[in-house]
């Protein structure tokens, strides 16, 4: 006789494991609410973890007269930036001004339109600037004399996903990943789901509602797990990014507008190289299978060249990934044109659901917000929000609540550690640091030597770091811990994969065993 399935009772059901699912069990959860999470694969697998990396108001889209969007994501850069100053910081970007462009006076006014839309704290305005003298006109082509700069954030898009599914999970939240919800359907005041593992196992989750939060899958899950169309409509827009050998050697990234009316950005990325994207087409093809194209790298590469003064080849790619954005389908014949603002929707007083549909990853906070804000009074949870004024775990550098220092004194955070923690290389305390911040604190607990560190699997990449990544952040094989919760896949040597996936056969193997010898 097999055993009956497992059973979970909460208040909330989420389905989706990208930045607005995980977002969304993170607030529930600090509201008191029980939470389930689960993700078909692993937490930002998709769309969350191929975005461009930035936190921005999107200046592009004043162009497009969307204020209101615009607006709403200037102010959450600098809230998200000290809630999680070791993964999110300040940039300042430089557009070359363009012959084919608009005037430069109009240009200068859209960005003092930016400057004040919100109120900033951190970041500075934007300005003009000579690219004669500037140091980011240095790799530049000469005829590009005259330009603009201006501030927005980077965030490690994977990471910030990790973060948010952390802290629910303790504040009591339930993550299952590798889980795919087969089906749901009200029973009485209630939601019964069939959830299947990875392993086929079956999973039973009674829960008071549910979240659809599935991004390129929202619209499909209702029809296959829910059986019923969805009332709204998505473009699936696909952009892609292609990591070269770093291109400049200063602090700045650049913006780059192509003839066509699209946006490229060009940024330091990992310290030796440089991260360039994103494209915009149109997707229609398997959304478990999304990769970048030859016709986009050479697009990326010839809109590069036209900039730069180094040549740039397809030849010259060390990385590239794709992923696709769910976009609210809107009358723009042109896809860089499509709106990235959101939509929610709510029915059903007793035992409701709520679907998420677009978005962006700069207002993934506030989305969640507004969506925990319409689904728990329906659940009799009146709990005010409180996200805006909390840090994400590991960015409590000073105090539990958010601070500006965080953000402007976080060297001087980093040179602290590298002290207290004098028996490892300056060089990876800084990477811990980044990746974890005050969190570094739970990796390095009770170790204080190299030998308590475990034989490395590469250089900088410990044993101790992979038990972590195991413990605490759901990472089950090479592509999370080298990808997704770390970048270390552009620095390790040929073969790290390897290793990192026979650490893991073994963990489970003695995990297995310890099984047995407990069972009998």
């Amino acid at each position: 006789m097999s055993p009956s399935p497992a059973t979970f009772d909460c208040d909330l059901l989420i389905v989706g494991g990208g930045v607005n699912g995980a977002g969304i069990a993170r607030d529930a959860a600090g509201r008191g609410l029980s939470v389930v999470l689960c993700e078909k694969d692993d937490l930002a697998s998709h769309t969350s973890s191929a975005s461009t990396k930035l936190i921005h108001g999107g200046l592009r889209y004043l162009e497009h007269y969307e204020f209101g969007l615009v607006r709403k994501a200037l102010i959450e850069r600098e809230v998200l930036l000290r809630s999680a100053p070791h993964i999110m910081w300040p940039m300042r970007f430089v557009m070359p001004h363009d012959k084919g462009q608009r005037p430069a006076w109009i240009i200068r006014a859209g960005m003092l339109v930016y400057d004040h839309l919100a109120q900033r704290e951190i970041l500075p305005g934007s300005g003009s600037l000579d690219l004669r003298t500037h140091a980011a006109g240095k790799p530049l082509k000469p005829e590009f004399t005259k330009g603009f700069i201006y501030s927005d954030g980077w965030v490690d898009d994977a990471r910030l996903v990790i973060l948010n599914a952390l802290d629910a999970k303790e504040k009591g939240a339930t993550v299952l990943t590798h889980t795919l919800c087969e089906s749901a359907k009200r029973v009485g005041d209630k939601w019964s789901a069939v959830l299947r593992t990875s392993n086929g196992e079956p999973l039973t989750v009674n829960a008071r509602g549910l979240v659809n939060a599935a991004g390129p899958w929202a619209a499909s899950f209702l029809q296959d797990a829910l059986h019923r169309p969805s009332t709204n409509s998505l473009r699936l827009i696909k952009g892609s990014h292609i990591v070269v050998k770093k291109l400049f050697d200063h602090p700045f990234a650049y913006i780059f507008q192509n003839p066509d009316g699209r946006i490229v950005f060009a940024i330091d990325y990992e310290h030796d190289f440089t991260l360039i994207g994103t494209t915009d087409i149109e997707y229609n093809g398997d959304t478990n299978k999304v990769a970048i194209d030859h016709d986009e790298i050479e697009y990326l590469c010839k809109l590069t060249e036209r900039y730069f003064l180094k040549p740039l080849k397809p030849a010259d790619v060390v990385w590239a990934y794709s992923g696709v954005r769910p976009l609210l389908e809107d009358a723009s014949s042109n896809a860089s044109e499509i709106t990235r603002d959101y939509n929610l929707v709510i029915e059903g007083d007793s035992a409701p659901m709520l679907s998420v549909f677009g978005g962006k990853i700069t207002t993934f906070r506030k989305l969640a917000e507004e969506a925990v804000d319409m689904i728990a009074p329906k659940l009799g949870n009146h709990r005010t929000a409180w996200t805006a004024d909390a840090c994400l775990p590991g960015g409590d550098l000073f105090g539990s609540e958010p601070q500006n220092r965080s953000v402007l004194e976080f060297d001087a955070y980093v040179h602290e550690l590298q002290k207290k923690f004098s028996w490892l290389a300056p060089k990876l305390i800084a990477r811990y640091a980044r990746t974890y911040g005050t969190r570094i604190h739970v990796l390095l607990n009770n170790r204080h030597t190299l030998h308590d560190m475990g034989e490395p699997l590469a250089e900088g990449l410990y044993p101790a770091e992979l038990e972590y990544l195991m413990n605490f952040e759901w990472a089950t094989s090479s592509t999370d811990i080298l990808w997704r919760r770390t970048k270390l896949g552009l620095h390790v040597p040929e073969g790290t994969a390897q290793k990192v996936d026979e650490w893991f056969s073994t963990k489970r193997y003695k995990n297995d065993n310890k099984l047995m010898v407990a069972a009998g």
